[in-house]
């Protein structure tokens, strides 16, 4: 049976019952050491070079607590206006999987640093939906499995498995919402815009850079489906580890009309864990999954409990940055744009390239032009996030000051801007290499313009007849003749001049 026969529209499913949600989001931090130990965390190293008796869970290795990691965790919850716990402790989480060493995750379980709180979100059309906080805990990741032999990349059908440990014991936030009701139809939506919002300020903390394809931030989509006008809940299911925006919205939608299949048909929706393939924006069935009594939670007894100060806890909640929501209605004002505009900005992903493009030097209309168009195509084209883009805003306000100074236009510009993401240079040095200066010369415009009007005297004669307009063919001549580097606008001053014609 194929996906496509599984499922009912969404337009049916939505019809007959109402979503019910629950978004788990685990945040690596950039801490230069591990949640318990001091292995570093620094990307790229070869695999298990960077483990120790700790992480790997050695007999008689002790645990001790990067205090950096606990003051990340304290900003996040203060930033998601959170209650501090006065006092805290760890938990282990015990379960086999070969990623983890000491088969058991040091976490928290009910007695997380960080509880509830809330997050307010932007919606498409304006609209604020509020998403109730039920904690944010600290914990360590697991590392990393890599299975061979297989189609999928995944155990299922792989002939053997390698393990890298350096992963494992990077502190981690796991922010987990309370159930998500009321958004009706729009629970996809609502997904992505939470996670959004979520990723925007956690890298305004500056406490991660929360890069979702780099695993630094990715989401657990819990969902079940309740008959609408019952407040019973149904049985979730959760889909792991969704490492993008769009992914997150898609698991949502798929998983919506899955249950409603499931449900239409007379089944049972089964509660596990499952994954999601990006090249079918399906799920598929992973395990069964555990309650929290099977992980047999009991407190750590290598760690000490943390009781934060509560003036350290005023100190850093006074030192918070400007968080994302304040900062785009600023933003919004300091640019003259709608609610509409700056929306359509932040679904982009543009807002803090554009911001350092203005840093730069740019306009911020221009700034703005350039990173909402050109880039964002290219972007869509090579389906990437805006900030993967080979090009720095340092790079996009210089084609900006080219162009106001004349040395470029506009469709000269994108060829630079294509340039520089080809890897050919800086604007500058793609300018030179292929020649797209704007021909400024007098005399070499004059000379071209001259060739136009000879070659099109029809057109002259209208134009000294009084049709001005007549004048955009000449210019079009001009422009193909000069391969676009001319200046439209010189060109047009110029014509109407030969002609004796007051523009």
């Amino acid at each position: 049976m194929t996906v496509t026969d599984e499922l009912v529209s969404y337009e049916d499913a939505l019809e007959s019952y109402d979503p019910v949600m629950g978004l788990e989001v685990h945040v690596e931090l950039g801490t230069k050491t591990k949640m318990f130990c001091c292995c570093s965390t620094s990307l790229g190293a070869e695999p298990n070079s960077q483990t120790c008796p700790t992480c790997l869970g050695l007999p008689g290795s002790l645990p001790v607590v990067n205090a950096t990691g606990v003051e990340s965790a304290i900003k996040i919850g203060l930033a998601l206006n959170c209650e501090i716990a006065e006092w805290c402790r760890f938990a282990r989480k015990n379960y086999f999987y070969p990623d983890m060493p000491k088969n058991f995750q040091t976490s928290q379980y009910d007695e997380p640093i960080a509880f509830n709180g809330y997050l307010d979100v932007a919606l498409e059309d304006g609209e604020i939906f509020r998403v109730e906080i039920e904690r944010a805990h600290m914990e360590e990741d697991t590392g990393k499995s890599t299975h061979i032999g297989g189609a999928t990349g995944r155990i299922h059908g792989a002939s053997h498995s390698l393990l890298d440990y350096n992963r494992a014991g990077i502190p981690l936030i796991e922010i987990v919402t309370k159930p998500i009701v009321g958004a009706g139809a729009r629970a996809p939506e609502v997904a992505k815009a939470y996670v959004t919002e979520l990723r925007e300020l956690i890298r305004a903390l500056g406490v991660s850079e929360a890069r979702m394809e780099m695993g630094q931030m990715r989401c657990d989509v819990n969902l079940s489906l309740r008959p609408n006008g019952t407040e019973t809940f149904g049985t979730r299911s959760e889909t792991k580890n969704v490492n993008s925006l769009r992914s997150v919205e898609r698991a949502v939608r798929f998983e919506i009309q899955r249950h409603a299949a499931v449900l239409d048909s007379g089944g049972t929706v089964v509660q596990e864990t499952r994954h999601f393939n990006e090249d079918t924006g399906s799920t598929t069935s992973g395990r069964i999954k555990e309650e929290a009594e099977d992980y047999r939670y009991f407190p750590e007894p290598d760690l000490v409990p943390i009781a934060p100060e509560r003036a350290w806890v005023e100190e850093l909640r006074a030192a918070l940055p400007e968080l994302p929501r304040v900062r785009r209605q600023r933003l919004k004002a300091e640019w003259g744009i709608s609610d509409h505009e700056m929306q359509s900005v932040l679904n982009a992903g543009a807002i803090d390239p554009i911001v350092a493009t203005i840093d730069a030097g740019a306009p911020a209309d221009q700034a703005r032009k350039w990173w909402m168009g050109e880039l964002a195509r290219r972007a869509n084209e090579d389906d990437v996030e805006l900030s993967a883009l080979p090009i720095t805003p340092e790079q996009v306000a210089r084609v900006c000051a080219l162009v106001a100074e004349g040395s470029l236009n506009d469709k000269l510009a994108r060829q630079v801007i294509e340039g520089v993401l080809a890897g050919e240079g800086d604007p500058d040095q793609v300018v030179d290499k292929r020649g797209l200066a704007v021909v400024s010369d007098e005399g070499a415009l004059g000379a071209a313009v001259d060739e136009a009007i000879a070659a099109n005297p029809g057109v002259a004669d209208k134009i000294r007849g009084g049709k001005v307009a007549a004048a955009g063919a000449l210019v079009g001549a001009v422009m193909k003749a000069t391969r676009g580097q001319a200046d439209a606008a010189r060109v047009r001053e110029l014509i109407l001049e030969k002609l004796g014609v007051q523009g």
